[in-house]
């Protein structure tokens, strides 16, 4: 059992509506970002990440650009991608902006790699889908050896050798903190744990619980692999009000738009409003509900998966500005205190 716990936020920039229930513009939702980080690091909480979209419903593109920014306006809560895709990356140059951002957090700076859960940027920045698999591979591997902060030779059938590079700036750690991003796949769990890597699982379906057969597996891995035991984070997504049925009502339209656009790109059926408080209840995906709700099935996982982190993706959809920040809020207030004291009282036991 894990004997502490980090809670944090992750967001993906959803583009939200404002007050007259249109759309804000990118450049307004992307400041509205920085101000929730703020708020994030005012309320004690641990980890805001940002994910990397190329698309009109997302508004962050850039994540590290937006860390930095709110780098400047912080100074305690780490700073991470939630995630960056690195197989339509350049892992070096990936390397070298995180590094920047350590430089300029003081050390805060995260990276969560992932293949993401969209493709656009593969054609966006010239890559072909049919090489999904090779590209994730050998680019993981290529930053991988980054990590060491040592001269670099390496070699594969992506781009040309690699001898003895040296990429620059160092960190201040000597490091920068990675985790591997995982949907639930066997081979994505033991590559997580032969590259020595720290585990996040993406749980946005069905029930966390599902997910236990994998942290065995990683567990395991790591033992056979000869490395030592690791971190494993979980993010989900959830929303926190006043009561349960606030929270269900607010998120709902919002939650169900993102839905059933995505869907619709999918060829999903459309979410009913049954399946979306079916995943909000005490075995679903989604941690909405009221600050003690949401605590408990926090609690509840962190028990079954083992957690050392557990991250909310707290936008959903068009859900306005004004109504995240009162979830960070009510996340850093009381969820977060409840969720520490419960895991705290779990290890004394132990």
């Amino acid at each position: 059992m894990a004997q502490q716990i980090e809670l944090g936020l992750d967001t993906f920039g959803d583009v939200t509506q404002g007050g007259d229930g249109t759309n804000l513009p990118m450049p307004e939702v992307i400041r509205n970002v920085v101000a929730e980080a703020v708020l994030a690091d005012s309320v004690g909480l641990d980890f805001i990440g940002i994910g990397e979209h190329h698309r009109d419903d997302y508004a962050v593109s850039s994540p590290e650009t937006v860390l930095a920014a709110i780098a400047g306006q912080t100074s305690r809560i780490r700073l991470g991608s939630a995630v960056t895709v690195l197989s339509s990356d350049d892992p070096i140059r990936v390397y070298e902006r995180f590094a920047t951002l350590d430089a300029v957090s003081s050390g805060r700076a995260e990276v969560i790699l992932g293949r993401g859960s969209f493709t656009e940027s593969f054609p966006l920045f010239g890559f072909e889908l049919s090489d999904y698999e090779v590209l994730f591979e050998e680019k993981l591997d290529l930053f991988t050896r980054l990590l060491s902060e040592e001269p670099v030779t390496w070699e594969g059938s992506i781009r040309p050798p690699l001898r003895n590079v040296q990429v620059y700036p160092p960190t201040q750690g000597g490091h920068i903190p990675t985790w591997i991003a995982v949907g639930g796949t066997p081979q994505s769990v033991v590559r997580a744990a032969h590259y020595e890597l720290p585990l996040m699982l993406a749980i946005i379906g069905g029930e966390p619980a599902r997910f236990t057969p994998f942290v065995s597996l990683y567990k395991r891995a790591l033992k056979e692999f000869g490395k030592p035991a690791l971190p494993i984070g979980a993010h989900s997504p959830g929303y926190v009000a006043a009561t349960d049925q606030q929270a269900l009502d607010e998120a709902w339209p919002h939650y169900a738009q993102m839905q059933n656009r995505i869907g619709r790109e999918r060829g999903w059926p459309p979410v009913t409003r049954s399946e979306y408080e079916a995943g909000a209840g005490p075995e679903g995906a989604l941690f909405i509900g009221s600050p003690e709700t949401v605590a408990d099935k926090i609690i509840r996982t962190a028990r079954t998966l083992d957690l050392s982190r557990f991250d909310l993706k707290y936008s959903l959809g068009t859900l306005p500005h004004e109504n995240l920040m009162r979830c960070i809020e009510l996340y850093g207030t009381e969820v977060a205190p409840a969720v520490r004291a419960a895991l705290a009282a779990d290890a004394q036991q132990v």
